[in-house]
């Protein structure tokens, strides 16, 4: 197991892996935090009984629940230490537990662990590989022994593979594809195998054997997605009855996974059934909006920057695109920082939502 981490503006990807490839992946957007392990003074707006909770204003203007089981059931306009357990996801604003802090007016008083830190506790024993001499600096003093500073850390073919994970859909051991259907209630599954000419039988033996060879990779594209909450999965070609006999398989598939997700059974309609817990945003969530769009712009507009020092550089690219970076000032100056000017941006409502061109500025 290796944890490779790489940076660019506005962004810090880290990424295990092992002889099978990506495992884990975490981004960290330090102008966009998810906020989880953040420790907060916040400060009760409502207490809802139907809803077992509290509303908690954040330092952020931000408001999070707090369960009553947590600590919430106190009266409106209490100040009280908050800590963010679970981030803002699927339209639903950050899950709190009650905290432990001196007394004090509402404010955020630390940030929790980021993409390394989270990583490397994970994998406690893996060396971490990293091109930033900075950010090297940042992790030493708690992870000195496990350091190595490479040129670059995520290559091109992990990059490429990376990259893939935007799409909703992967291929699967046994001729599987599997497609995903995300919804504000629950995530669903679709495993597709390609019809075969051979008897109705053999077909069969054919669907489950296929099916079978699929969950392990299934469960890993779960975890390395970080797909959570209510996820239900159709299965490629069998019968409800046939379905049923997959379940120690699907449990054993999961057992690995430091989440600890449930294989739940089967609907009756045939569907595999899982729980897996929500903590950080699923993946899809943190690539698809402009802002990510942005920051990927961004990196492709450093590594050539760094290619030709000195050449000044305009970003293209959709208007919500180029108001999500005015809104992040930090991977801005990132980028200044890196090519030692800034970068100009540019709306250009022609382009599609998710793309962006790269255009050298000529001196004057």
């Amino acid at each position: 197991m290796r944890i490779l981490v790489a940076t660019s503006p506005g962004e810090i990807r880290a990424v295990a892996i092992d002889d099978h490839g990506p495992l884990d992946y975490a981004i960290e957007r330090p102008g966009q935090p998810d906020g989880v392990g953040d420790r907060h003074r916040g400060r009760i707006t409502a207490h809802l009984p139907a809803l077992a909770g509290s509303f908690v204003l954040l330092a952020d203007g931000t408001e999070g629940f707090l369960p009553d089981s947590a600590g919430g059931n106190q009266p409106q306009g209490t100040i009280l230490p908050v800590r963010i357990t679970r981030a803002a996801q699927a339209g639903k604003g950050p899950r709190l537990a009650a905290d432990t802090a001196s007394p004090g007016p509402v404010a955020l008083l630390a940030r929790g662990p980021g993409a390394v830190a989270r990583l490397a506790a994970l994998h406690p024993d893996a060396p971490i590989e990293l091109d930033d001499p900075a950010l090297a600096a940042t992790l030493r003093p708690t992870l000195e022994p496990r350091l190595h500073r490479v040129p670059r850390a995520i290559d091109e073919s992990l990059e490429s593979i990376l990259d893939s994970l935007a799409e909703p859909a992967a291929d699967l051991p046994g001729g599987i594809r599997m497609t995903i259907h995300p919804t504000p209630a629950l995530t669903a599954i679709d495993l597709d195998l390609a019809a075969a000419s051979a008897t109705r039988a053999t077909k069969s033996r054919t669907h489950d054997s296929a099916n079978r060879a699929a969950l392990p990779a299934l469960a890993r594209q779960l975890r390395l997605r970080n797909l959570s909450g209510a996820i239900v999965i159709d299965l490629a070609g069998l019968s409800p009855k046939r379905r049923a006999a997959l379940g120690p398989a699907f449990t054993a598939a999961l057992a690995t996974d430091p989440l600890s997700p449930r294989f739940l059974g089967f609907s009756a309609l045939g569907l595999a059934e899982i729980l897996r817990p929500r903590i950080h945003p699923p993946l899809h969530e943190l690539l698809a909006p402009p802002h990510a769009t942005g920051l990927a712009a961004l990196r492709h507009a450093a590594r050539q920057s760094a290619a030709t020092p000195g050449t000044a550089l305009a970003l293209h690219a959709a208007p919500p695109v180029i108001a999500a970076l005015n809104a992040d000032p930090m991977a801005l100056a990132a980028f200044k920082s890196r090519a030692g000017h800034p970068i100009s941006l540019r709306a250009d409502p022609a382009l599609a939502p998710r793309s962006w061109r790269i255009e050298e500025i000529p001196h004057a």
